[in-house]
């Protein structure tokens, strides 16, 4: 018996119910919870463009107009429910456009585009907005650091290599390291939102067009720099969502560092950061117990969004050179949690970094207790004592660890064994002498001397800060740049289609 030509005999019905439960369904309710106001203003730029260019005349564009302002007055798409008989929300608002005006106006409005662009135009609307609050807050994360660095950039704290007490440097130099790196995330953000800031719309399903669009103009209207320029590159180059997520996970990524660090330091047995009783949870069963838990807050919360911005690099990995829904609407919409989780971190960040402060007594003593001033000491041998470093590294080692063995401080008990290692090893006696020993070897001292550029004494300290405010401007300049021109672009864009409901 000959088979059956399943072409011929396929009676079943769009959608499979599963099919519709698992798949059409959460895109649905993506779209409407993410991209309703993109799809107007899509629908509202291409609109204009298409009467601009004379693809339509002003009394079609101006029946669309009409009804698409009527859908928007009319419908609350947030309480729409998915009921299949349509695909997806595009297909939705295309259907209530027939109802309105019939099928062959409402037609017209689909000339020369295309789901593929319209999506990855509503993607990039998606995420400039996202990335412009997520640096508003990194602003305010840069700003605080800057001020506490300011504040704290005499403050001595202990710096550690390997976990374990290395040299005496400030709190405020610590953080500088902590803002270059912010400064360079941010910076990697600023290229991220470039590409994202590159319009696709008038690539259609591929290649363009053979109407007449004008793909700048849209661009313009959008709030778009420019339209992206090769067609193919608009629905296939999914880089703008991979340099925005490797940007996110490499500023959390590095956030984690800091926070481990402020974890690590307010440890009973380090203690030399103080987190104030605002930020402090106590124990439920244990009285003495001081918990800066929104420290662990912060370190999960960042791991958090650096594993979702991986999550969303990963769907990404071997996916074929071509428009697709691995990029589309759940990934975007499971990046936007990376957003969120990010968004709270910065938060939270931005009130720890403004209220921590170091004490100075638990300073002091893992000071005494360590021997981290005594690099300077042997520095200083070399400069004053004529000896090689090597040579001074010998006499300060012996200083130290007979220092550590008797449980003393280099300060109070360093001198005399000093002088015998001195003697031992060069044969004669140290023109240091014991008030300038004290001195070369003061926490204070070993900063100030530190005075080459990128060090923490207070004159390279001046020029850093100076540098990382000017960078700080240079981001808030151009943020309101970039909020101006899409408040521009909004405004014209608004008053072009209002134009047309009353072109009638």
């Amino acid at each position: 018996m000959a088979d059956i030509n399943p072409r011929l005999s396929d009676t079943s019905e769009f959608p499979d119910p599963v099919y519709k439960e698992t798949v059409l369904r959460p895109l649905f309710d993506g779209a409407k919870g993410h991209h309703v106001g993109g799809f107007r203003r899509i629908d509202r730029a291409h609109l204009v463009m298409l009467v601009e260019t004379g693809i339509l005349d002003t009394e079609v564009a101006g029946k669309i107009a009409e009804a698409l302002e009527a859908i928007d007055r009319e419908i609350d798409p947030y309480t729409l429910v998915y009921t299949g008989e349509v695909e997806d929300f595009f297909f939705l608002i295309e259907k209530e456009l027939k109802t309105r005006i019939g099928v062959d106006i409402a037609g017209r409005l689909h000339t020369a585009r295309s789901r593929n662009d319209i999506d990855h135009t509503l993607f990039k609307l998606g995420l400039k907005e996202r990335i412009d609050a997520l640096m508003e807050k990194a602003r305010r994360l840069l700003t605080a650091m800057i001020d506490s660095a300011e504040r704290q950039k005499s403050t001595l704290i202990v710096a550690y290599t390997h976990g374990q007490p290395a040299q005496p440097t400030t709190f405020g130099h610590y953080l500088s390291a902590a803002i270059e790196i912010l400064i360079r995330d941010m910076e990697r953000f600023a290229e991220a939102r470039k590409i994202v800031d590159l319009s696709p719309m008038g690539a259609a399903a591929i290649t363009t067009s053979g109407f007449p669009i004008d793909r700048a103009r849209v661009a313009h209207l959008l709030g778009f720099s420019a339209p992206l320029q090769n067609s193919y590159s608009c629905i296939a180059s999914v880089d703008y969502t991979t340099s925005t997520y490797s940007a996110i996970e490499l500023m959390f990524l590095h956030l984690g560092r800091l926070i481990q660090d402020f974890q690590f330091w307010t440890s009973f047995e380090v203690g030399q950061i103080y987190v104030p009783n605002a930020l402090v949870q106590i124990s439920s069963i244990m009285p003495q117990k001081r918990n800066p838990v929104p420290i662990e807050h912060l370190r999960h919360l960042a791991s958090q969004t650096f594993g979702r911005a991986r999550t969303v690099l990963d769907v990404m990995h071997n996916t074929p050179f071509t428009d697709m829904n691995d990029s589309e609407g759940e990934t975007q919409g499971m990046g936007y949690e990376a957003f969120a989780s990010a968004g709270r971190v910065l938060d939270l960040m931005t009130a720890l970094i403004g209220q921590i402060s170091i004490d100075p007594e638990r300073v002091d003593q893992n000071i005494r207790r360590s021997c981290i001033t005594i690099t300077e000491l042997a520095d200083s041998l070399v400069r004053n004592e004529n000896l090689s470093f090597r040579e001074a590294h010998e006499i300060a080692a012996a200083t130290a660890k007979s220092v550590v063995a008797a449980k003393g401080s280099l300060t109070d008990d360093g001198y005399q064994p000093f002088v015998q290692a001195f003697e031992h090893l060069t044969g004669r006696k140290p023109s240091v002498e014991l008030v300038k020993f004290r001195e070369i070897v003061s926490p204070e001292h070993f900063v100030s001397v530190r005075a080459r550029f990128g060090g923490p004494a207070r004159e390279p300290m001046n020029v850093a800060l100076a540098s990382y405010r000017e960078r700080l401007t240079g981001f808030e300049l151009e943020a309101k740049q970039a909020a101006e021109k899409e408040s521009s672009a909004a405004a014209e864009l608004e008053a072009k289609f209002t134009a047309l409901t009353g072109a009638r």
